[in-house]
């Protein structure tokens, strides 16, 4: 028995500690979005040099977290879609800076694609992960959002400013629903201490 509540108290707190660093990586993302929207509404419209880094740094991002995403995480959960993500995002990333050669909207178009891949990734990694945690189902929802997103991106690619208003949209809704999901990890957290 005593080897038991030791084995329950090893997975208790495995799931804390997982729990723990995917919220603090969900609320620094909100942190990046908040900001990155802000510059792009504001400073972006009148500095195309700043427009077209804040472009770039967006996937590169998200590469950047997706690694945090994977370190959180315990080995023994399959990490295909978040290695898959990342090289999405590289080639986003890639991708972008070609386009940028020609224009926003085509850079938009990029952006469009690139929601509908992640948002689909998005959607299979939370609800792979509501066996295990609670707090998911904004992910879960944020994924299919991020896949609608990517639509409504590409076909207002072409008119001036909607594009770009889309794209802060999108990032708007994307650091709501990280923000959800770190308020739901912790109750995660909270749940499985008391449980220990």
């Amino acid at each position: 028995m005593k080897t038991t509540d030791q084995s329950n108290f090893s997975v208790s707190s495995q799931a804390v500690e997982i729990a723990s660093a995917l919220r603090t990586l969900y609320i620094t993302r909100v942190a990046f979005s908040v900001l990155w929207i802000l510059l792009v509404v504001t400073v972006a419209k009148t500095n195309n040099t700043l427009a077209n880094i804040l472009f770039i740094i967006y996937p590169v991002w998200d590469v950047v977290a997706t690694f945090f995403d994977i370190k959180a995480n315990a080995q023994a959960v399959k990490k295909t879609p978040q290695y898959v993500n990342v090289g999405i995002g590289i080639l986003t990333t890639i991708a972008v800076i070609i386009a940028l050669q020609s224009g926003i909207p085509q850079a938009l178009m990029v952006f469009g694609l690139w929601a509908i891949l992640t948002g689909l990734i998005q959607l299979i990694l939370g609800l792979r992960r509501r066996k295990h945690f609670e707090g998911q189902w904004p992910m879960i929802i944020s994924g299919a959002q991020s896949m609608l997103a990517g639509g409504f991106i590409i076909a207002t690619a072409q008119t001036p400013n909607q594009g770009v208003a889309s794209l802060a949209g999108y990032s708007a809704f994307g650091a709501f629903y990280f923000a959800l999901a770190a308020f739901r990890l912790s109750k995660t957290i909270k749940n499985a201490s008391l449980a220990a």
